[in-house]
């Protein structure tokens, strides 16, 4: 792909990123403000970040794997059952993820 097409793309998906954001903002405040619209809403970030985990922890390019990543991740739901603090999940599944990559 040549500079030229990368540009008009670019400037193109921002075009249109820019008329979503405005076309959210004239829908009328009693749609958003219905029930079964909120139960909705408040699902979609869960199954977004879901579907990104395990996108990228257990994918490679089109094959599933079960590597270090997946022991990260199993680290990190564990921390959060016993609900300690977001960055002690993180720092948990890193290191965990790490040492199992360097025994492999």
């Amino acid at each position: 792909m040549n500079s030229v097409t990368t540009w008009t793309v670019l400037i193109a998906t921002s075009g249109l990123c820019f008329a979503i954001k405005m076309v959210g903002h004239s829908v009328p405040e009693r749609w958003l403000a219905h029930p079964r619209l909120q139960r909705i809403n408040a699902l979609v970030p869960i199954a977004l970040l879901s579907a990104l985990i395990v996108a990228q922890g257990l994918v490679v390019h089109t094959r599933v794997v079960i590597d270090h990543r997946l022991a990260g991740l199993a680290v990190a739901l564990a921390a959060l059952f016993a609900r300690a603090p977001f960055p002690v999940v993180v720092v948990a599944a890193a290191v965990t993820s790490a040492i199992v990559y360097h025994l492999h």
